[in-house]
């Protein structure tokens, strides 16, 4: 008598929460402004990559929100990027930790991972990610959208924002892990921009 086989539906693994997806994270752009950015090491690479997130996250519906560092004393924020977003409060603290509301949104919604971009790595960066894990976000820093005049102060707090709990990434990987899928509107656009030409700098 032959044995008889019991088919089953092929399983899928479940969805790792270590990656970010467009229903669970936030942008924070921090302090790309005009006359910081001019002092930046690979400025033109970080804006490029700043950029291309803001316009990933208008094709995805994710939440932005940005800061000026005394914006009276350091300008604006250049024109590429703030042509992308609403307001951006000013501070005087390093920390945008310290910017009233400005994260309450996301935490009615949900959004308890936030990217973050933007100058410089080794203070407002820094300390905005530190006291962001401490209220309990999951945070997330693409190494080559942020940026110090300095290569040792860039590399040594990604180190330090690593060792604390920061999960580190690039644009492009964060452009892909948004999508999740091929095949999709979504998917065309977003992949129009990780095949963008980067800047020569």
């Amino acid at each position: 008598m032959e044995s008889s086989t019991v088919l089953t539906e092929p399983t899928r693994l479940a969805r790792s929460p270590e990656l970010m997806s467009q229903d669970d994270t936030a942008v924070l752009v921090i302090d790309v402004q005009e006359k910081l950015l001019p002092h930046i090491h690979g400025r033109q690479r970080l804006v490029w990559n700043v950029r291309r997130l803001l316009d990933a996250t208008q094709v995805l519906g994710i939440p932005v929100a940005a800061t000026e560092q005394y914006p009276r004393g350091l300008g604006a924020t250049v024109p590429e990027i703030a042509d992308r977003l609403g307001d951006i409060p000013s501070k005087l603290t390093f920390s945008c930790g310290q910017c009233e509301g400005l994260f309450q949104p996301w935490v009615d919604a949900g959004r308890n991972k936030i990217l973050v971009v933007g100058i410089e790595a080794h203070v407002c960066v820094m300390q905005t990610v530190m006291d962001l894990m401490h209220d309990g976000f999951r945070i997330y820093v693409p190494v080559d959208a942020v940026g110090s005049r300095f290569d040792l102060d860039l590399h040594t707090s990604l180190r330090r924002m690593e060792l604390s709990g920061a999960v580190l990434t690039t644009t492009e990987a964060t452009l892909f892990e948004w999508t999740q899928v091929a095949g999709t509107p979504e998917f065309k656009k977003i992949s129009a921009l990780a095949r963008e030409v980067a800047p020569s700098e």
